[in-house]
């Protein structure tokens, strides 16, 4: 499944931690925004990596998910181009 990953974690070495980890999982699309096409353990292993450096009362994790019906509606206007299953590093 294809999700949208954004994040705002105050603390910058956390912050810099989830987003070291978000690249082994998807594609860094824009400061805080990671495109990632992951399947169940795939989307599992990157949850229990990401979660513990969440800080529920400071810090914001949100993930959409989106099915490939919905992915093909997805408008970029810009340089950047909707990742693809091909380009996923893992």
């Amino acid at each position: 499944m294809f999700f949208v990953i954004s994040y705002d974690i105050k603390d910058d070495k956390k912050r810099t931690q989830v987003c070291n980890i978000l690249k082994d999982f998807g594609n860094h699309v824009q400061y805080s925004v990671f495109e990632c096409d992951l399947n169940e353990n795939e989307y599992n292993k990157m949850l229990s990596k990401v979660l513990p450096l969440i800080d529920e009362s400071k810090d914001s994790l949100r993930i959409y998910s989106l099915y490939e019906s919905c992915k093909k509606k997805i408008k970029v206007y810009g340089i950047n181009k909707i990742s693809e299953d091909d380009i996923m590093v893992l």
